[in-house]
This record gives structure tokens, sequence and C-alpha cells, in this order.
């Protein structure tokens, strides 16, 4: 039987291969889904229910630098709140909702291979050999977004909004769900935004954005991150401040890799 390359498949054998790519993606979510469900215990004590306890990571960082710097404010979550569930299949659910996420997380690196293995036929072999290495770099910025999101993001939104009162005759008693969207949300959210130089490179290589672009709408683009630091941050200053500047150094590796591939546009046209 003779075995077609990717370039000579029809359509519906296309979208064959598509399924088949999906159905492998979605196996593997699901296998550390059911991980992730069995040892429920780490998942939510130490890690979704970590950020509001004083013995967090980040909590107990910021706590001493306080102490150094006779800052007492930035004891955060010093007294953690209540969280409650008011549904009845509700805790039911969000551990299945965040079995999920977790198999989509930690399933991530494999998931862009296989959307990579299915788009990878249809390029150039000189766009293959410049896109070398995306999956592996890919993985490494969403999983550094998603620790920065979990560890600096996350405690500050926990702390702000969790110990914020319009009255003292209101007691905080935090829902489950909305704790655990607040959570998933943020560190989600910032694994997405530390794709920027990939999403930067892809453009840059078709032509559609060029350094002198992103230059020139520097200052459009503080207004973006500033809005997007307002979305996944609580509202108040050092937060915002916090995610602000790694999103302006992830623009700033942007222009420099974009001046690179035009760079080397422009020495391959010259050489021809």
């Amino acid at each position: 039987m003779t075995i077609k390359s990717p370039n000579e498949l029809s359509f519906l054998e296309h979208l064959e291969e598509l399924r088949w790519h999906l159905v492998r993606s979605i196996l593997a979510i699901v296998v550390i889904a059911i991980v992730a469900f069995i040892f429920k215990d780490i998942i939510f004590d130490e890690i979704i229910l970590g950020p509001k306890s004083p013995d967090f990571f980040t909590n107990q960082v910021l706590c001493s630098l306080g102490q150094l710097v006779h800052v007492e404010k930035l004891c955060i979550n010093t007294n953690p709140f209540q969280v409650i569930n008011i549904d009845m299949a509700g805790q039911f659910m969000t551990h299945i909702i965040i079995s999920i996420i977790t198999g989509f997380i930690l399933a991530f690196p494999y998931v862009f291979y296989e959307f990579w293995s299915f788009m990878r036929p249809a390029l150039y072999q000189n766009e293959k050999s410049v896109a070398r290495g995306a999956v592996f770099f890919s993985s490494v910025l969403f999983m550094l977004g998603i620790l920065f999101g979990y560890f600096l993001i996350c405690p500050l939104s926990v702390h702000f909004l969790g110990s914020y009162t319009v009255s003292d005759q209101v007691l905080n008693q935090i829902n489950l769900k909305s704790y655990i969207s607040t959570v998933a949300s943020i560190s989600l959210a910032a694994g997405l935004i530390f794709e920027l130089p990939i999403l930067v490179y892809f453009l840059s290589k078709i032509g559609l954005v060029t350094p002198e672009f992103l230059r020139e709408y520097r200052k459009h683009s503080l207004v973006v991150i500033l809005t997007l630091a307002a979305i996944i941050t609580p509202p108040d200053i050092f937060s915002q401040v916090l995610v602000c500047l790694p999103l302006l150094i992830l623009y700033e590796i942007g222009i420099i890799i974009s001046k690179n591939i035009a760079k080397k546009r422009d020495a391959a046209m010259n050489n021809e």
C-alpha cells in the first residue's frame, strides 16, 4: 500500500488526519485530568487554595521583605478568608473543571506538538527551518506565564479582593466557584499573554508586522498593556505594575525578534 505524503492528501483525508490529531490531544488532556482528579488533595489544598494561605511561598517572601523594609502592608493573606460552597453539586463540578484545566495546562506541550505536526507539512522548507523549536519555546513561555500569574498575580489578587470590604458589617465568605474562577482565569491569561514573542515572530515572518510598526505603536501598546493589566489584576497600582513590567519586556523582546527577522530577510534579498 502506497503511503501518501501530507501534500498529496485530499480535503477529506486532511480532515481525517486533523481528527486524529484532535483525538490524541484530547486523550492526553483526559489522561492527565484523571490523574489530577485522583490527587485532589494536592491539587486543591496545596495548589488551588495555596495563594490565600500565609504559608504560601509568595506571601512569605513578601512578608519577609516587608519586615526588612518596615512596610507592614507587604504582609498579605495573613488572615485567610473562608471559602464556602452553596451548590449541591458545586464541589463535584469544581473538581471536574479543575481537573480538566490541569490536564490542559500540563498537556499543553503535547497538544501544541499535535497542532504543529498537522500544520508543519503545509510550510515551505525554509519556513520549516526557521520555525524549528516552536513547540519548545511556546511551551516554555506558556509555563512561565502560568507560574508568573500563579505565584505573583494570584496572591495579590486574592489578598485585595478577598479582604476588601464596603462595611465592617459585611463578612467576606468567598464562594468556591468565584475563587476558582479568579485563580484559574488569572493563571491561564498570564500563560497566553506570555506567548506574545511567538505571535510577533510568526507575524513578522509572514510580513504583517515590522520592527518599524512595533516602534511606531509602542505608546499605543502601552495603553493596551495597561488595559490588560487592569483586567487580570485587582485595581491597585502595585499589582498592575508587576503585570505591566513583564509585558513591556515581552513587547521589547518582540521588537528585537522582528528586527532580526527583517535583517535576515533583507540580507536574503540582497544575496539574490
